[in-house]
């Protein structure tokens, strides 16, 4: 700061209430039949997404929205975990199972996950900066780094 002083860590909301507004998202999403809670993203502007894995464990669909940006055919996102420790479900999800599904506002998808690494991982957190000039100061909030996810197009299996 131009005053010798550090800047204040981003306050998050309490983890409750960031909860509770992912199950409002989605049940808005569920109520009008995926007509509401789903947008392309632009500019300087993230969209949403509804990303469908198989659960680690128990086998069956999984179904969140997230926040991603395009990089040509590619969806990139985060696996932030509402800023907080501990990696979020869906993303432990798809390391154990990569290919899934997403629904986006102009239609579905399949993918397969991977994480970004080396000069990849840097370019595409850079572009995240410039969607969200707070983010460094959000990561910092985290003991871990977070993973910076490529959803590649995938083509539907031959039988």
């Amino acid at each position: 700061m131009p005053d010798g002083r550090e800047p204040k860590p981003p306050r998050l909301p309490p983890r409750w209430f960031i909860r509770l507004a992912w199950s409002v998202h989605r049940g808005v999403y569920r109520v009008t039949g995926g007509r509401v809670g789903l947008w392309r993203p632009r500019a300087n502007r993230w969209g949403a997404l509804r990303l469908t894995t198989v659960g680690r464990r128990t086998g069956r669909q999984r179904s969140v929205i997230i926040g991603y940006f395009e990089d040509g055919s590619n969806l990139v996102t985060m696996a932030m975990n509402g800023w907080g420790d501990g990696e979020p479900a869906w993303w432990l999800n798809l390391l154990a199972h990569p290919d899934a599904n997403v629904d986006l506002a102009d239609g579905p998808r399949l993918v397969r996950a991977r994480a970004s690494a080396g000069d990849e991982r840097s370019r595409l957190w850079a572009r995240w900066r410039e969607i969200d000039k707070n983010l460094d100061a959000l990561a910092a909030l985290r003991s871990s780094e977070t993973a910076v996810v490529i959803l590649e197009p995938r083509s539907v299996p031959t039988g």
